[in-house]
Parts: C-alpha cells; sequence; structure tokens
C-alpha cells in the first residue's frame, strides 16, 4: 500500500561528504569481505590515474561543499608518500577539502614520525587506526600484520603528531583478553573507540575454514564492552562506536543522518541527489569493483523513494543514541512519518526495544541488540 506524501521533501541537495576508497592491502585479513586487493605493479598508478578523472565528472555532476572527507579501504596508509600525496592532491583539485573533518584509515604497521607528518601537512587531522587487539595471540589469530608494540607505538606516534585519534577494536574472538585490550587502548590516550564483534561473512577465509562466532560469546562482548568503556568515561553514541566529549566521528555521523555523500574510487558508495525526478528522494550507488572501475564503467543507481529514504533513515538514526526526530524525517520526506509507521513504533515500544520521548525516537539497549528485527517491522508496516 502507497502512502501519499505530506507536504513537499525538503533536503539539502549540496554534498558536504565525500568517502575515497583505496581498495590497496599489505594482505588479506581472514575476516575481510571489502573491495580489497594486493598491489601488482601499474594498479595503483591507473588508480590514481581513475581518480582524477571521478573526482572531475563528480565536480562536474553534483554540487560540491565539503565538510569531512574520509579515505577509507583497504589500507590508504599502505599507499607510498608520492602517492598519497597525489591522491590528496586530485581530491583538492577537484571537489575541495573536509571543513570539518579529515579522517584516514591507518595500518599500525604503515606509522612513523615523518609519515605521520607528511599527513597532517596534506590536511588529514583524524587517524582511524586498525588496532583490533593489543594481544599478540588474538592478532596472529585475527591474521594482522602488526604486534601490540606496533599498535601502541603507532597511537603514540599520531596523537603525538597532533591527530584525533580512533582505534578499532575487535570483540567476541576466541581466547581474547577482552578488559585488558580495552584498558591499554584507552590507557594510549584516544579519543574514540569503534568495537565491532567478529563476523564471519560468507566468502572470506574465516568462512571457508569454517570458524564460528557464538551467539552467547558474541552478546557477551557486545554488553562488556559497554559497561568497560562506560566506565572509563567514553559515551556510547552508536551502538558499536564510543567516544569522548566532542571526539565523535562527524563523517559517520552524516551516514547515520541519512546524508548525501560522494563514494570516490572501486567499490565505494555513495548517497546522491536524484536531479530532475522529483518523485525520487535520492539515489545510492556503489562503484564496480577496481578492472570495471578502471574503465569509466558505471555501478547502477537505486531510486530512493520517500518511504526507502524514510526507513533507511529509520536504520541509520536508530543506531544513533541521539535517536531520530519524527518530526524532523516528516519534513525531509514528505510523509507522515508518526503516522505511517505507527504499528511498528507501537509494538517496539511495547517490548521495550523502542523509546519515544516527545518526537525523538531511539533504541533502547535491548533494541540496539535487535535492531534488524526493530527494522524488518517497519519495512513489512
Amino acid at each position: 500500500m502507497s502512502f501519499p506524501a505530506v507536504s513537499s521533501p525538503t533536503l539539502d541537495s549540496t554534498i558536504r561528504h565525500l568517502y575515497v576508497h583505496v581498495p590497496f592491502c599489505p594482505s588479506i585479513c581472514p575476516y575481510c569481505d571489502f573491495h580489497v586487493l594486493t598491489r601488482r605493479a601499474g594498479l595503483v598508478e591507473a588508480y590514481l590515474e581513475r581518480v582524477e578523472t571521478e573526482a572531475a565528472e563528480l565536480a562536474a555532476r553534483y554540487d560540491v561543499d565539503l565538510d569531512t572527507v574520509y579515505l577509507g579501504g583497504g589500507t590508504p596508509s599502505f599507499l607510498r608518500d608520492a602517492e598519497i600525496t597525489a591522491l590528496v592532491g586530485s581530491v583538492r583539485r577537484h571537489l575541495g577539502w573536509g571543513r570539518v573533518e579529515n579522517t584516514l584509515e591507518i595500518n599500525p604497521g604503515t606509522v612513523n614520525p615523518e609519515r605521520a607528518a607528511l599527513w597532517r601537512g596534506l590536511g588529514i587531522d583524524r587517524a582511524s587506526v586498525g588496532v583490533q587487539s593489543l594481544d599478540d595471540a588474538t592478532l596472529k589469530f585475527l591474521g594482522r600484520t602488526h604486534d601490540s608494540a606496533q599498535a601502541r607505538a603507532a597511537v603514540t606516534t599520531l596523537i603525538d603528531a597532533g591527530f584525533r585519534v580512533s582505534g578499532d577494536l575487535i570483540t567476541a574472538v576466541p581466547g581474547q583478553p577482552l578488559e585488558a585490550d580495552i584498558a591499554g587502548l584507552v590507557a594510549l590516550g584516544v579519543g574514540h573507540i569503534s568495537a565491532y564483534t567478529l563476523t564471519i561473512e560468507p566468502g572470506t577465509e574465516f568462512a571457508r575454514r569454517g570458524v564460528t562466532v557464538e551467539e552467547d560469546d558474541e552478546r557477551a562482548g557486545f554488553e562488556r564492552t559497554e559497561e568497560l568503556l562506560t566506565a572509563h568515561g567514553f559515551d556510547r553514541y552508536e551502538i558499536s562506536n564510543y567516544a569522548r566529549s566532542g571526539q565523535q566521528s562527524r563523517h559517520n555521523l552524516a551516514y547515520w543522518g541519512n546524508r548525501f555523500y560522494l563514494g570516490l574510487g572501486p567499490g565505494a558508495a555513495g548517497h546522491y541527489p536524484a536531479a530532475g525526478e522529483a518523485e525520487l528522494l535520492g539515489q545510492r550507488r556503489t562503484n564496480l569493483h577496481l578492472h570495471e572501475w578502471l574503465t569509466g564503467a558505471e555501478g547502477k543507481a537505486q531510486p530512493i523513494d520517500a518511504e526507502e529514504y524514510v526507513t533507511d533513515a529509520l536504520f541509520m538514526g536508530l543506531r544513533v543514541q541521539r535517536g531520530i526526530s519524527l518530526s524532523d524525517l516528516t519534513q525531509r520526506s514528505g510523509l507522515d512519518v508518526a503516522g505511517r509507521y505507527a504499528k511498528p513504533i507501537k509494538a517496539n515500544l511495547a517490548r521495550g526495544l523502542l523509546a519515544l520521548e516527545g518526537d525523538t525516537l531511539r533504541a533502547t539497549p535491548q533494541g540496539w541488540w535487535a535492531l534488524n528485527k526493530v527494522i524488518t517491522d517497519f519495512l513489512e508496516g
């Protein structure tokens, strides 16, 4: 059943956020299902040439005024100094640079004081470091190429260089000393921690080896992580992300706020305005993988109508502790959100999975654990 719009949507079509995908890694971790590959002769050069062209194409197609840039992967810090300098140069030349925050994903084994100074000189001010654990046995199990000493040294070097530093942590790993991992990461002085439970994705090396994660272990890690980080003074501002005051990821908050963003590079996803199509509230497109992307071919666009815009916004907005304003979402989408989704809202309030304060809808801690079920209720209406 289709519900008509109650007003004209009011969306800002200016794109203020950019994700750049760098697919190259020194090795492929056994749990990774991202579009990554090891570097081969000529591939990085071809990648950089295509980035230059694609950045110009995006600049010509969209109104761009960037607040944040995020260089992810892959291992962007695996690029050589001249390569990352060229990559940043292409972005700046055609699209500008983030006024608020510019993040580089970093593998601990790629850090030294000279490289940290180079990255800061390029205008990168936030470092997302793939620590994953500070226990060597856990790192070996996860197939990481660094050890705990390198991770500690990398974080310290980046903080000394003036970066806002976020440390990634994987939980629910068999035998992992979670308390020591969290205490050690906090003691290093990071202002932000992203903590994700180990997930075995189809097609990964772990899946082929038959590695499993028990749901009880996953939930225990999920809950214990919150207890420990909250005790250390971190605020759980998103289902898997914790920050000290003022240290939240501005770029990721744009994702969770269902804002438009550009995707640059092979496999990069983007959320774009749907120019000239009044019945649509945008489109999502994921770029093709490297070899097809190098030919200039575009990934297929997926149009977003008002109802899909709302369910996307709820799925992402309910991940965030502050929740989502139903009146704001009504204004942005043109749909009467509280009326259209009264049934799933009421049902999940009764189950204790959602809470409604004024017109702000939030997931409870129990709702965060069961968020996929909550969103399924909205999709089914």
